[in-house]
């Protein structure tokens, strides 16, 4: 599944830098996470790195975009092929 950020986000702007893809950007209100460029760091990381640096734990699954790790892993690779080409 893609993560998606909560309106309980503080605006703390510490989990847009970490994510190796691009997908959190500031949206209207809090920052949001684009589920076509989310892998939850699978290719890059263990955990999702935005998980683990965000101060109040305002970063779940997104049940609204479910995937597994084998179509997590797919989308890394042809998200590096992107961005090679």
């Amino acid at each position: 599944m893609a993560l998606k950020i909560t309106d309980e986000c503080i605006n703390c702007d510490v989990c847009e830098p970490e994510c190796p893809n691009q997908a959190i950007s500031q949206g209207l209100e809090f920052y949001v996470i684009d589920p076509a460029s989310c892998t939850e760091c699978v290719g890059h990381f263990d955990t999702p790195q935005c998980v683990e640096v965000c101060p109040v734990e305002c970063i779940p699954l997104d049940p609204d975009h479910p995937e597994s790790e084998p179509e997590l892993m797919a989308k890394y690779q042809l998200l590096q092929r992107e961005d090679a080409a």
